[in-house]
């Protein structure tokens, strides 16, 4: 036998899933993040958006947060923070206004058009999501759902940041 004969066509299904061997925990995360962000990077480009302009309207669809606080939420230095509002700004999508507490801060919020966007790809993503889960059992996916809040939780806490609706994003806030 070549080693061609036997081999299953590109067309051919997949097996079936359940008779895959185990990824373990590294690879299949790795797996899984390939094929979450994949899709998110679909729906981002067909809306015109970034990775990180669709993390943005993310984070402003339940708080408005002051700069400094968006910027250690998604991981950027203050001029990239500035540079990603200015563009969210110039389409329409987000407004700064200045804190009511703090005259020197200035806080973000989406306009109604950029949580109209958010929704929309909110939206689509979660139809991706169900598409991905579709092989597990509600009791499963709410497992998974769990298990995945928890670690992004365990960082979040690691990391001073305050995930909840509207919460304190400074160190040790909660």
């Amino acid at each position: 036998m070549t080693s061609s004969e036997g081999a299953r066509p590109a067309s051919a299904p997949a097996s079936d899933p359940a008779a895959v061997a185990d990824l373990g925990l590294v690879d299949g995360l790795a797996q899984l993040t390939f094929l979450v962000h994949g899709a998110l990077a679909e729906i981002a480009a067909r809306q015109d958006l970034s990775m990180i302009q669709v993390r943005l309207l993310g984070v402003l669809r339940d708080r408005a947060p002051a700069m400094r606080e968006l910027g250690r939420l998604l991981g950027l230095d203050k001029s990239s923070v500035t540079g990603l509002v200015d563009r969210a700004q110039r389409r329409g999508l987000v407004v700064r206004e200045a804190s009511a507490t703090d005259r020197r801060s200035y806080r973000v919020s989406a306009t109604p058009a950029g949580r109209e966007l958010a929704e929309r790809v909110a939206a689509e993503f979660a139809g991706r999501i169900d598409a991905f889960a579709a092989a597990l059992t509600g009791d499963e996916r709410r497992l998974l759902a769990g298990l995945a809040t928890r670690v992004v939780a365990a960082d979040a806490h690691r990391h001073g940041v305050d995930l909840r609706p509207g919460g304190d994003l400074r160190p040790g806030g909660s």
